[in-house]
């Protein structure tokens, strides 16, 4: 495992709909973004913090995009589709893997921010390609598989008052 130092290069990934979700199932809160992002950066330096984000036509969601905007993530934003008969359906997760592979070349460490077991491959692969790979997620609803295919895990459940709004 790479170990952490002060001058390592850091990508924050945060899948914000797996976030929403455990944080309101547990706690019908919301996820603090200014102290994830600073908990998962430290002392080192910040190449590139992206969260994944639904547009879901709720009121407050353009307000929640522009405050993750301002605390210094990029959002990228992908419409909810409704199919003829009424489900619905958006995910993030292979464009997540796709930016994570290709910034792994320009960082040392990617953090995902997410409890969703699909990511373990991700983590495992870029581990062989010597990227320390740490996950933030709430450990009453994280994967497993992803926490043993992290070089590290952090349990926000274990701090909620720092994580949670």
């Amino acid at each position: 495992m790479p170990p952490i130092h002060d001058d390592q290069r850091v990508a924050v990934i945060a899948d914000s709909q797996n976030l929403y979700h455990s944080a309101h199932s547990r706690y019908s809160r919301n996820v603090d973004y200014t102290e994830l992002l600073d908990a998962a950066v430290g002392d080192r330096e910040l190449v590139r913090a992206v969260a994944y984000v639904i547009r879901a036509d709720s009121p407050a969601e353009e307000d929640f995009f522009e405050a993750l905007r301002d605390i210094g993530f990029e959002t990228k934003i992908k419409d909810i589709k409704t199919f003829p008969d009424g489900s619905q359906k958006a995910n993030w997760d292979l464009g997540m893997c796709l930016d994570a592979v290709t910034l792994a070349s320009k960082v040392d460490t990617v953090v995902l921010c997410s409890g969703d077991g699909d990511f373990e491959r991700l983590c495992t692969h870029l581990r062989h390609e010597g990227v320390r790979t740490e996950v933030f997620g709430f450990g009453s609803s994280t994967a497993e598989e992803l926490v043993g295919a992290a070089d590290s895990f952090v349990d926000m459940n274990e701090n909620e008052e720092r994580y949670l709004l």
